[in-house]
């Protein structure tokens, strides 16, 4: 997860963003409604990609107050952290993955909508989201461009 902030994003580490990178544990697994997961490269055992699932809607700043209205925590899966390795891509890993995770959130129950957010620049991010759910909010039609981030819903029970 920290190679794709670095390489991907080009921020890199900004504890205020990604401490749920540092401390996944905390994140991820110390709540049932929420779930991280891993796949392996089975010759290497290398990580090569993860996804994550959270019950935290979207945060008012940085995002726009209407997605923090619309998504709110404890009704909301919000998926993160959908990276895979680009050596690993166009393969249906992340595909599959996100599948999981909308499986994981029908089975807990209690979620109104699935909510993600991606930064359009990243290769294959744009065109992968809008082939499983909608834009809800492109902040790069915003005055001043935002911070160019797409939001999107995805459909429950896919």
């Amino acid at each position: 997860m920290l190679d794709t902030v670095y390489r991907d994003f080009g921020t890199g580490y900004v504890p205020h963003w990604h401490g749920d990178i540092i401390d996944p544990s905390a994140a991820y697994l110390a709540s049932a409604r929420h779930t991280l997961l891993v796949a392996l490269d089975a010759r290497g055992g290398d990580v090569v990609a993860t996804a994550a699932l959270d019950s935290r809607g979207p945060a008012h700043p940085p995002n726009p107050r209407h997605l923090a209205e619309r998504y709110p925590s404890g009704e909301t899966a919000q998926l993160r952290r959908v990276y895979v390795r680009p050596g690993h891509r166009r393969r249906g890993l992340a595909r599959r993955l996100v599948e999981e995770l909308l499986a994981f959130a029908e089975a807990q129950g209690g979620y109104r909508s699935v909510y993600l957010h991606t930064d359009p620049s990243v290769p294959g991010a744009e065109a992968f989201w809008r082939s499983l759910g909608k834009v809800v909010h492109d902040e790069r039609e915003d005055p001043g461009g935002g911070n160019g981030v797409l939001h999107f819903e995805i459909p429950m029970g896919r």
